[in-house]
């Protein structure tokens, strides 16, 4: 797929999740398949710049071309600054995150607020793409800020007008924060309307369903956020699936195994043992969900407080369920409830 200037494996792309999307997460949903993965969002504020979580944010070492990076905030002046910083350190891509619906974010008017006030999204969309002339801009955002002001067309029509090379829609208004179900029809209007590449996301997370909102809205591409959590090799499946109309059995036990090892000591190495076992618990937390015996697991695994420790307990859950069976297998519908 040809996408703001790069040649990528395929439509499918890793949604920016804040707490999640880190170096490590997105390098193993890229070695599984995704065609392109859009780190956590990074502040426009330069006063931050030098914090530890910025940082971190910030380092793409060693990381898959394209890197793709999101910024948040909602002064044009800080926008244009903060993509610049961006691309001098290492992004590929800058995408403007006109999405999140948390509280915090919205409450400074960035986010998904700036729906709000769409002069402003024209003055940042317009600072942003003069401020990086080399380096392509994308936006995500959502139908609306609200039911009743689905404004998606326009904002849609403002992104190309501005520059922005494409653009990512969430099936959710920000009031609907993430309940309910997404909707694709505002999606599929929205690609009537513009040129650009139309990235759709939302509750996508099965390779069916992938090829229903593909079908349904006419997108370029689909953008995978929480089904992807724990399930990184949910972009294997649809890129098979999509590429033949087969469904790919599941992983088998010992290659979760291995998937998270893997991903453990790529989170111990970026955040350092300490950190990195706190941060794991939650990725593990996320692999064992829904397997049989899981919740006790989750309980006494987060009481651990060394990498020996969570390893030699990673190991010996998985152990246990392979000998029950050589696939993986839930226990409960789990695909489906991450869409709850």
């Amino acid at each position: 797929m040809q996408f703001a200037g790069f040649s990528l494996r395929n439509n499918l792309f890793v949604a920016p999740m804040a707490g999640v999307t880190d170096r490590p997460f997105r390098q193993l949903c890229k070695r599984l398949g995704a065609g392109l993965a859009v780190s956590e969002m990074v502040t426009s504020n330069s006063l931050l710049y030098g914090s530890t979580k910025t940082l971190r944010r910030a380092d793409h070492t060693g990381e898959a071309a394209p890197v793709s990076v999101q910024i948040a905030g909602a002064d044009p002046r800080m926008m244009a600054e903060a993509a610049r910083h961006n691309a001098e350190h290492g992004a590929q891509i800058i995408d403007i995150n006109m999405g999140c619906p948390a509280k915090k974010v919205c409450n400074v008017m960035a986010g998904s607020a700036l729906m709000q006030d769409e002069p402003l999204v024209a003055r940042i969309l317009e600072a942003v793409v003069a401020a990086v002339p080399e380096t392509p801009v994308t936006l995500k955002f959502r139908t609306g800020w609200n039911r009743q002001n689905r404004n998606a067309p326009t904002i849609a029509r403002i992104a190309e007008a501005s520059g922005i090379r494409a653009i990512a829609i969430h099936g959710r208004t920000r009031a609907d924060q993430y309940m309910g179900e997404a909707e694709y029809d505002t999606i599929a209007h929205v690609k009537t309307l513009v040129g650009i590449p139309v990235i759709a996301n939302g509750d996508i997370d099965s390779p069916q369903k992938a090829k229903a909102v593909l079908d349904r809205t006419g997108a370029d591409g689909v953008m995978i956020g929480r089904a992807a959590q724990g399930r990184p090799w949910i972009f294997r499946e649809i890129e098979h699936y999509l590429a033949t109309g087969e469904v790919l059995p599941p992983p088998l036990v010992t290659e979760i195994r291995d998937v998270c090892r893997e991903h453990l000591a790529d989170l111990y190495a970026f955040y350092g043992e300490e950190t990195g076992v706190k941060i794991a618990r939650k990725h593990i937390g996320w692999y064992t969900k829904g397997l049989s015996g899981s919740a006790a697991f989750r309980r006494a695994m987060n009481q651990l407080s060394d990498v020996t420790a969570q390893l030699d307990a990673v190991d010996e859950y998985f152990g246990h369920l392979a000998d029950q069976d050589a696939r993986l297998r839930y226990v409960e519908d789990y695909p489906q409830e991450l869409a709850a």
